[in-house]
C-alpha cells in the first residue's frame, strides 16, 4: 500500500520502478524459456528395442525359400532416411542421399525375412556443411572405416493397423538386433512404409559429447518414409569407395 501510494505520487517515476522488476523476472524467466525452446524430439515417438544381435536375421535368411513372393525395391528417387539429432541448444535435421532398399511379399504381406536396405554413410547431408563435415569424421559415423550401414529383417509380426519390425542393424561397425513400429501397406504396384522411432547412438558406439555447455543427446530419431515399387534392388550402386575416399574431417561443431 506505500508503495501505491508513492507511485500515484510520483507518476513519471512508475517506469523506473517497474523497469528493474521486468528485468529480474526476465533473467529469472531465461532458463526455462530455454529448456521449453529445446525439448528432445525424440520424447514425442517411440523408442526402438535394442538388444545384442543374435544373427536372427541371417537365421531367418536360411530358413525361407526366398525365391518365393514378390520383390519390390526402393532408394531416394522416391523414398527417405531422414533422421533428427538435438542438443541442448537446439536440434538439427539431416538424412542420406544414397540408399538402396529390396522388399519381399508372400500372399500380400511383407515376408519376416528379405527385406534389406544398405545405406552409404557418405552421402549424409544436414541442415549446415559444417555439421555435415563433422558427422562423417570419426567423432560420430567415421564413414572412411565404416562407409556402409545396413539392416536386414527377422521377422515382421503385424498388431492391427501396424507393424513390428525386427531385424539386424549394423552402424558404426556394431551390430545390434532392433525392433521398431512402422505402418505397412502392401499392393501389387508397390509398399508403402513409414516410421517414426528413436535409437541411442550409445548404443553403436557414436558417443561423442559435444561442448561442456551444449551437450549432445544420446537419442536420434529416425524418420523412414519408403516407396517400393516392383523390381530387385541394385545394391551395387552403393560405391564403397568413393564414399570412403570423399569422407572428410571437420573440426566440432
Amino acid at each position: 500500500m506505500v508503495v501505491l501510494h508513492a507511485l500515484m505520487a510520483y507518476p513519471l517515476g512508475i517506469k523506473q520502478f517497474i523497469k528493474p522488476i521486468h528485468m529480474k523476472a526476465f533473467i529469472t524467466l531465461l532458463p526455462v524459456v530455454a529448456l521449453i525452446g529445446c525439448s528432445n524430439p525424440a520424447d514425442s515417438v517411440p523408442k526402438a528395442n535394442v538388444s545384442s544381435s543374435t544373427n536372427s536375421a541371417a537365421e531367418t535368411a536360411k530358413k525361407a525359400p526366398e525365391s518365393e513372393g514378390r520383390f519390390y525395391a526402393f532408394g531416394p528417387d522416391a523414398s527417405s532416411v531422414d533422421f533428427i539429432g538435438s542438443k541442448v541448444t537446439g536440434s538439427h535435421k539431416g538424412g542420406f542421399r544414397k540408399f538402396a532398399g529390396e522388399l519381399r511379399a508372400v500372399n500380400g504381406q511383407l515376408a519376416d525375412s528379405g527385406q534389406k536396405v544398405v545405406i552409404d554413410i557418405g552421402s549424409i547431408y544436414t541442415d549446415t556443411d559444417r555439421l555435415t563435415g563433422h558427422l562423417k569424421s570419426p567423432d560420430f559415423f567415421n564413414a572412411a572405416q565404416f562407409p556402409t550401414a545396413t539392416f536386414v529383417t527377422a521377422s515382421i509380426a503385424r498388431k492391427g493397423t501396424n507393424s513390428v519390425v525386427t531385424g539386424d542393424l549394423t552402424l558404426h561397425g556394431v551390430t545390434k538386433q532392433i525392433s521398431f513400429p512402422a505402418k505397412i501397406d502392401v499392393s501389387e504396384n508397390g509398399v508403402d512404409l513409414t516410421a517414426d522411432f528413436a535409437i541411442n547412438r550409445f548404443d553403436f558406439e557414436i558417443k561423442y559429447p559435444g561442448k561442456a555447455n551444449d551437450l549432445i543427446r544420446k537419442e536420434v530419431v529416425l524418420k523412414l518414409k519408403i516407396k517400393a515399387a516392383p523390381g530387385r534392388a541394385d545394391f551395387k550402386s552403393i560405391d564403397v569407395q568413393k564414399q570412403a575416399s570423399t569422407a572428410k574431417t571437420i573440426r566440432p561443431v
